[in-house]
């Protein structure tokens, strides 16, 4: 029998996780080894819906992937940024105020991250690179040429996030709203037009006198676009979320987990039953000083022509009520709201608000910005 050959890839060496005491936020594990059956899924269907409920995160642990796995997923994405000429980079870079998709490239200082002038603020220091989940197909997206051998296991990374990852939490949020099993999971096709990908997001350290000014915040409070977001955890400690108190609360890495989190458009389609939490990025512990931040994501997003309208066939939203963000009578799609809030992010001057914070309305929804 032909023998499988790995293509060879620069192992990635990881910042040692940090020996901080931090205020970690009390998010809750789940074992997804469970999931495989109809009565393991429903076991652990409560702790995720309750979870979706208060924080909007969770952990995952037993997903699939197992830790060489995850270590070659994160070599991967490191050398996207390191093996790739910046020609190439540029050639590739994604056009998001036109196109909507981040799809490509996004190098650094392209977005504000400071409530000044967009001419005169602060930018951030964050490169990225989109990759439309089909991967493969030269008709969705051209990929640089370092990267070409290694498409295959991107394929595979993407499907195991969209069908074992991604269906399964997606079929235990129906369940806690009491409807059918498949509700969500019909809105999210794998070759349906929509824009789910996975990113690969590098956080490079900033200068002393730009952390001043941004108060060490190196993404501003936001919440997410899409449905679901599943974040590969890494160990350099920078994300945060805004808990249920007010406060903010650091997200630990637990090593081969998941880090999972409800979008805008979960919260639209369950009529605001599942909360879109606010989160951000700020600068690492001194322990982690100078270290780049790698992180790996699957943004999952419901198909583009989805109306992003409550279930309100739930009996549970008939007995709770629904906590509707926009004008039900004019919903958008999630091809109207995610093209809208992605030609606009970090570009686009924003409407302050008295408390501080930042705000503009995209189809609608009024989309506000945390400082």
């Amino acid at each position: 029998m032909p023998v499988l050959t790995i293509p060879p890839c620069a192992p990635f060496s990881p910042a040692p996780p940090t020996k901080q005491e931090l205020e970690w936020a009390p998010l809750p594990v789940i074992d997804f080894s469970e999931v495989t059956t109809p009565e393991g899924l429903a076991r652990i269907a409560a702790q995720v819906c309750n979870a979706m409920r208060t924080f909007g995160f969770l952990y995952i642990v037993n997903h699939g992937y197992s830790r060489s796995q995850n270590e070659r997923i994160f070599d991967i994405a490191d050398a996207m940024f390191t093996k790739v000429p910046d020609d190439e980079k540029k050639r590739l870079v994604a056009d998001f105020e036109k196109t909507g998709s981040y799809k490509g490239y996004k190098a650094r200082q392209t977005w504000l991250t400071t409530v000044q002038d967009i001419s005169n603020g602060v930018r951030d220091q964050i490169e990225q690179y989109n990759l439309h989940r089909a991967v493969t197909d030269p008709e969705l997206q051209e990929h640089p040429r370092a990267m070409e051998p290694f498409l295959p296991e991107l394929r595979a990374f993407t499907e195991h996030n969209h069908y074992n990852v991604m269906h399964p939490l997606l079929r235990m949020l129906a369940q806690g709203m009491e409807l059918p099993e498949e509700t969500f999971v019909r809105l999210h096709n794998f070759d349906s037009p929509a824009d789910t990908s996975a990113r690969m997001m590098k956080y490079y350290p900033r200068l002393a006198a730009e952390e001043a000014q941004t108060n060490n915040v190196w993404l501003k409070g936001h919440t997410d676009i899409g449905t679901i977001t599943i974040l590969w955890s890494q160990p350099v400690s920078g994300l945060q979320i805004l808990c249920p108190d007010g406060k903010w609360r650091w997200v630990r890495h637990i090593d081969n987990a998941l880090t999972v989190n409800i979008g805008d458009s979960m919260e639209f389609l369950s009529g605001g039953y599942y909360k879109a939490t606010i989160h951000r990025v700020r600068q690492p512990p001194a322990d982690q000083a100078g270290y780049a931040r790698l992180g790996v994501f699957y943004f999952g997003m419901a198909d583009d022509d989805v109306v992003l309208r409550p279930r309100f066939e739930s009996p549970v939203l008939q007995r709770v009520g629904v906590a509707p963000r926009f004008d039900l009578a004019h919903a958008p799609t999630m091809r109207q709201y995610r093209t809208g809030v992605t030609s606009a992010y970090g570009v686009s001057k924003l409407s302050k608000r008295a408390d501080g914070h930042e705000e503009e309305v995209i189809h609608g929804v009024v989309v506000k910005h945390f400082n």
